[in-house]
């Protein structure tokens, strides 16, 4: 059994998994200024509400595009699991290449992404992840990462909108019944709804202008509402990451040395 942690801007998803299976999955809000002791807390409370042994962890990944949270994250697992984690990183084991100007400059959220769609599901691929940001990759048959695109996420576009206009108010994002919106929340939701569809449809069209036809797969929070709206997306799984450090975990464990 292994736990996989995966720390995005907005939350921090955690994954307990046994071989393939996802025995239990917790989200808590991504906070800069927990210490390694709250997150123990937090670690203890949320494992009893599954009854789920934390001594039965025999390994830890996590991925990370918060590294101000990683000092006191890390330690948290050394004194809850009494493991050393698995970084995902420079110099850990993927199984992809990455071809890009800087390769170390690639999120670590991107990279299990594209490990988990290159074991599940091949090449090429165009991985479409809907979290705080929304990327765009591109990965070929033979497992290289060759480009990727990043637009403002869906929930960071709607903040944008109500926060910048004094008389917009907060709203749910969902797909209102007509685009003959009437009123101002509906025109809010179909503007970034039907207005992300449309972004969507567009990058992926003209991917494969480029590079030929791919499979597209969507992953990340709000992916869901766009994957419903579209037969553009041929596949949705909210678990990719999680999928992706289970692979990565496979690839390194036994190593002595993580980053």
């Amino acid at each position: 059994m292994i736990t996989v942690i995966d720390v995005g801007n907005t939350n921090i998803t955690i994954g307990v998994m046994q071989d393939e299976e996802i025995l239990a999955s917790f989200r808590l809000m991504t906070s800069q200024r927990r210490t390694s002791d709250e997150f123990v807390a937090a670690f203890y409370g949320l494992f009893q509400t599954k009854g789920i042994q934390h001594k039965e962890v025999e390994g830890v990944v996590i991925s990370s595009v918060v590294p101000k949270v990683m000092h006191s994250l890390r330690n948290s697992i050394y004194k809850f699991f009494d493991l050393e984690p698995i970084i995902v990183g420079a110099g850990i084991k993927t199984g992809i290449q990455i071809k890009r100007e800087n390769p170390r400059s690639v999120g670590a959220d991107r990279i299990v992404d594209l490990v988990a769609g290159h074991h599940l599901y091949g090449g090429p691929l165009i991985i479409i992840d809907f979290g705080t940001a929304t990327t765009y990759d591109y990965l070929s048959a033979d497992g290289e990462f060759e480009f990727g695109l990043t637009s403002p996420g869906l929930e960071t576009s709607a903040v944008a909108l109500w926060s910048k206009a004094a008389q917009l108010p907060e709203i749910e994002i969902k797909k209102p019944m007509s685009i003959r919106c009437k009123n101002t929340i509906t025109s809010m939701q179909g503007g970034l709804v039907f207005g992300y569809i449309g972004q969507t449809e567009y990058i992926i069209k003209k991917i494969k202008e480029e590079v030929g036809e791919a499979k597209v797969i969507a992953t990340g929070g709000l992916g869901r509402i766009i994957f419903n709206e579209t037969e553009m997306i041929d596949a949705y799984d909210p678990n990719l990451s999680f999928k992706g450090m289970k692979v990565i975990y496979d690839k390194n464990k036994g190593e002595t040395k993580y980053n």
